[in-house]
């Protein structure tokens, strides 16, 4: 059996969740815009993944690259005072990935995960495959699953 590109892809390959992989260009900046216009899907499809610091750990936070995080309300659901975006070097020391190429499967440090409740009923999305240029299409349910995530209002 072929190795995986990736952990994020392995992750997914270790419990037997269908997908499929997705490379493009990625450009330089404004990663899930260029993943969108690359590969022809809605940019509501496109699932940034951003880490948030709780103050006492991070937690990932996952909303369509066509809207924004909202701070409050990812606080809210992970039941503290506030949350803000982590360095980017913390987010990239505990997940084992660099930033613009961070994905919610097979990081380095398990985090608790949250999912925005506007894809909780699309039939598929993407998200990063654990590297710049590489998406993973899935189940948004399947991508609950294997990574203990709720659907929770996140956007804005």
């Amino acid at each position: 059996m072929a190795k995986a590109p990736t952990k994020a892809v392995q992750a997914l390959l270790d419990v037997h969740v269908p997908h499929r992989l997705e490379k493009f260009d990625s450009g330089r900046d404004h990663f899930g815009a260029h993943a969108a216009a690359a590969l022809g899907v809605a940019p509501e499809l496109i699932l940034k993944t951003l880490i948030v610091d709780t103050g006492t750990g991070l937690a990932v936070c996952c909303v369509p690259v066509s809207g924004q995080l909202d701070l409050k309300a990812a606080a809210k659901a992970l039941g503290v005072r506030k949350v803000t975006l982590a360095d980017p070097a913390k987010a990239e020391k505990s997940t084992g990935y660099v930033t613009g190429g961070i994905s919610p499967l097979g990081q380095k440090t398990p985090l608790p995960t949250l999912l925005d409740a506007a894809v909780e009923q699309v039939p598929l999305v993407y998200v990063s495959g654990g590297r710049r240029g590489l998406d993973i299409e899935l189940a948004p349910q399947d991508l609950a699953q294997v990574t203990a995530a709720r659907f929770v209002p996140l956007g804005r």
